[in-house]
Formats: C-alpha cells, sequence, structure tokens
C-alpha cells in the first residue's frame, strides 16, 4: 500500500510537470497541441523515473538500465497514449486541452504501475 501511494504521490506530481510543460509550450512558445504533448509527456517521464528511482522503488537498487527500461515501456505507452488520447479528446471532441491531457493520463495510468513494478523496477 505504501508503494502504491508513493507511486500516486509521484505521479500526481508528474501531472503538475506534464500540465505546466505543455500549457507552456503551447501557449508561450505557439507549439501545435500535438508536438507540445509529446515533448510534455517526455519531461513528466523523466520527472517521474527519477523520483520513483530514488523513493517509490528507493529498496530496489540502483538504476542500471531501469531508464532505458522505463523509456521503453511506460515513456513509450505514456508518449503514444497521451499523443494519441489528445488527438481524440481536443482533437475530435473538441475538448479543452487541460481536461483532454488529464483523461489521456488516465487512460495509461495503471499500465504504467504494473509495468514499473514488475518489470522496470522489479527486484534483480
Amino acid at each position: 500500500m505504501k508503494r502504491w501511494l508513493r507511486f500516486n504521490a509521484v505521479g500526481l506530481a508528474g501531472i503538475v510537470v506534464q500540465l505546466a510543460v505543455l500549457t507552456a509550450l503551447r501557449d508561450a512558445v505557439g507549439l501545435h497541441y500535438l508536438a507540445a504533448t509529446a515533448l510534455a509527456v517526455e519531461t513528466a517521464v523523466l520527472h517521474n523515473f527519477f523520483w520513483h528511482w530514488k523513493w517509490t522503488w528507493a529498496d530496489r537498487g540502483a538504476p542500471g538500465r531501469r531508464l532505458l527500461h522505463f523509456q521503453c515501456t511506460t515513456g513509450l505507452v505514456s508518449v503514444a497514449g497521451n499523443v494519441a488520447g489528445m488527438s481524440a479528446f481536443a482533437g475530435w471532441f473538441g475538448m479543452p486541452l487541460v481536461a483532454a491531457n488529464l483523461l489521456a493520463i488516465a487512460c495509461v495510468y495503471l499500465f504504467n504501475f504494473v509495468v514499473a513494478d514488475r518489470y522496470v523496477f522489479r527486484l534483480r
């Protein structure tokens, strides 16, 4: 239960990072919302990896190749899922970007925990 709560705390912080980067890239830089989404998600993925490694799964050892595994699983699914979700929710259905992004995040949430716990940060 403690690990699940830590995963959620890191995830909530990652959502704040992702939404801030998405908004800044779209509004301040003028990037298309899908490009901004991909970059924002990758920023959140790196943020989340660091905190999961240092806090959520700190008892499971050094990072080693875990960042590569995290990027190839959680990172790939997060970027693809968020871009697809944003395309559908914001593009097709016309939802506001923040609401669409929160819904896209929710779509990949459980997968990310299971893969991180059972594969990326498994005991070696």
